[in-house]
């Protein structure tokens, strides 16, 4: 016997989304499956990768650890959400890692971009180890994080400059 489907409303990216979900239904597979968002990735599905890195409520979380059940009534940003959230434009961010090539194969990119995001809204002028220990949190196979680094060092400068 299964259980019944339970209903959920989640604000995803500022737009109202409704559905009957199974109680046992990952907040990343609600995203990617039920609302097309896959932008959030998965990666480990233990939470140790940070590719499924989306912001509930303001706060980075990982959407392979959360039910969706447990976003019902929550404000969940996902990656699509950064540029929406910008006027269209790329962030600050993602033109820095752009310019950095701190994106390769962009598998992590996602998760690293809405940690940072959160990280510079935070901290708007971060130092490099607080920088390195939001990465300690993300598997990135390909830049050797140097290059990512160095993006979110440029977009907290370009913040700072903007500020002035």
């Amino acid at each position: 016997m299964t259980d019944p489907p339970i209903p959920i409303e989640v604000t995803i990216n500022g737009r109202r989304h409704g559905d009957h979900v199974p109680a046992r239904l990952l907040l990343s597979d609600f995203l990617r499956h039920r609302v097309g968002l896959t932008g959030t990735h998965v990666g480990c599905e233990h939470g140790v990768c940070g590719a499924c890195t989306v912001r509930v409520d303001g706060r980075p979380a990982r959407a392979c650890l959360m039910l969706a059940v447990q976003a019902d009534g929550a404000d969940v940003q996902t990656v699509e959400g950064l540029a929406a959230a910008n006027a269209g434009e790329l962030t600050e961010l993602q033109r820095a890692l752009h310019e950095h090539h701190g994106l390769q194969c962009g598998f992590c990119t996602p998760g690293i971009l809405i940690a940072a995001t959160d990280l510079l809204e935070r901290r708007p002028d971060p130092s490099r180890a607080e920088i390195e220990q939001l990465l300690s949190g993300h598997i990135c196979r390909c830049t050797g994080y140097a290059p990512i680094v160095e993006a979110i060092e440029q977009a907290a400068a370009q913040r700072t400059e903007r500020a002035r």
